[in-house]
């Protein structure tokens, strides 16, 4: 029983502390990449590098920075389903042992089913798995009102236990410095984004 006194500050210390959990990114370990590992981002239009010369998109830059090959396996429009797919071909002619999964944004623009979308995902990160690859799961933003990532996945990421790198996509697209226009990063957000992604990886233990 705590005294009526303390009671106040009690349940203000267990609101802070839910409010941390709820903020905290997901992290989860990843495989140790091995210089002659192969990276796979696979994804739509923000993978491609839409807005961008094909040297400045994320999977470039990042080749760059973690000194592993990063394939870039990125097509403008699609949605989820076209990238399940066409995921099975991929995995098995590049053979990654990590696979960048950046999709869901064209299914969030045209208004198509996101319980469906998010499905499409799941079994996108279950053939990733199935080939022996580790999964990033990338946030993309619902656009509106605010940018800020979607529910999905995080909600993904907590299920199947897949690391994911949250926030960094929104916060982009939130700031007009960094766009090409209201959905593509420009230069300048596409290495914003591989940085965040290469800091991820080095957190998580893919690279040191």
């Amino acid at each position: 029983m705590i005294p009526k006194r303390f009671r106040n500050g009690f349940y203000l210390l267990i609101a802070v502390c839910m409010t941390l959990i709820v903020a905290c990114p997901l992290s989860v370990g990843l495989p140790k990449l091995e210089r002659d590992d192969v990276v796979l981002a696979f994804g739509d239009s923000i993978t491609f590098g839409t807005g961008a010369a094909p040297h400045e998109s994320y999977p470039a830059v990042l080749e760059k920075i973690i000194g592993r090959r990063v394939v870039n396996a990125g097509v403008p429009g699609e949605v989820t389903a076209g990238g399940l797919a066409r995921l099975p071909k991929v995995l098995e002619r590049e053979k990654p042992a990590l696979v960048i999964i950046c999709l869901g944004g064209n299914d969030l623009l045209r208004s198509m089913n996101k319980k469906q979308a998010a499905d499409n995902i799941r079994e996108m990160i279950c053939l990733t798995r199935k080939q022996g690859a580790a999964v990033v799961l990338i946030g993309v933003p619902a656009l509106g009102l605010s940018v800020s990532p979607d529910p999905l996945y995080r909600e993904i990421a907590k299920e199947m236990n897949i690391s994911l790198e949250e926030k960094t996509l929104s916060e982009i697209l939130a700031d007009g410095a960094l766009k090409a226009d209201l959905i593509h990063p420009n230069a300048t957000g596409y290495r914003r984004l591989a940085e965040a992604i290469a800091a991820h990886l080095k957190k998580s233990g893919a690279i040191e």
